[in-house]
């Protein structure tokens, strides 16, 4: 369950634990949020800007084992979303992105992955992606897929590109 602690009209924490949070616990994140108050609701209107739910931020990593110090179990995301307006611009999308609200949802991730791509023929895959592999790096690939028995993976493939590179 996701509980939201702040003021909706500058900037709401939303702490990812267990369905029900204890008094102490409560008073815990309270204190550690700068004596912001639990907002008792499962929803807050917006707008909103905040991380993507795919991007847990470094911020949160600390916050969360700031919170395991504290001696509060069961905490796994804390997210800070800052009150916006509707016209409101000044954000990267690459990290960041407008919540018209937050909600329970907010976390989920709802993105389907693509298929596993057998790559057959290496060489056509390293000039079709634009992978830079050079005709030693392929001849090695190749002799790697043979040994294993299978084509390798489009992730094998490009892993190995991105750490020859």
């Amino acid at each position: 369950m996701i509980h939201f602690f702040g003021d909706a009209q500058n900037s709401v924490f939303a702490v990812q634990g267990p369905e029900a949070l204890t008094k102490d616990t409560i008073a815990k994140l309270s204190w550690l949020f700068a004596d912001q108050p639990k907002i008792d609701t499962i929803g807050i209107q917006g707008p909103f800007i905040g991380p993507r739910a795919a991007m847990v931020t470094p911020w949160s990593t600390n916050a969360v084992e700031i919170t395991q110090n504290m001696g509060i179990n069961g905490i796994i995301r804390i997210e800070k979303f800052k009150a916006v307006s509707e016209v409101s611009k000044g954000f990267d999308p690459m990290i960041s992105e407008k919540f018209k609200a937050l909600n329970q949802g907010i976390f989920d991730i709802q993105i389907t992955p693509d298929p596993i791509l057998e790559i057959e023929d290496i060489e056509a895959y390293n000039i079709q992606e634009g992978l830079s592999l050079s005709h030693e790096e392929i001849d090695y690939l190749e002799k790697v897929s043979d040994k294993i028995g299978r084509p390798l993976t489009d992730s094998e493939v490009f892993g190995f590109s991105q750490v020859n590179s």
